[in-house]
């Protein structure tokens, strides 16, 4: 990986944790349904493991954003 490049897989992680936090964090201080948003996202990360499909990482690509395997032949 050059410079600061971040790969897709490393953004998928981080906007997946930043989701889980702000669902958390919601939850807390909103309402308690929020919860729900959590389980959602964590299905989804599940799903993804298992099938390769990933949503965000289909809004990602559109972005820019290219694989570890892609940018290790840059």
């Amino acid at each position: 990986m050059r410079g600061n490049t971040m790969s897709l897989e490393r953004a998928i992680m981080a906007f997946a944790g930043m989701m889980i936090l702000l669902s958390l964090a919601l939850t807390l201080w909103v309402s308690h349904n929020f919860v729900w948003l959590t389980a959602f996202i964590g299905v989804n990360l599940t799903q993804s493991a298992y099938t390769g499909f990933c949503p965000a990482a289909i809004v990602f690509k559109k972005f820019g954003f290219k694989s570890e395997a892609q940018l290790a032949t840059d």
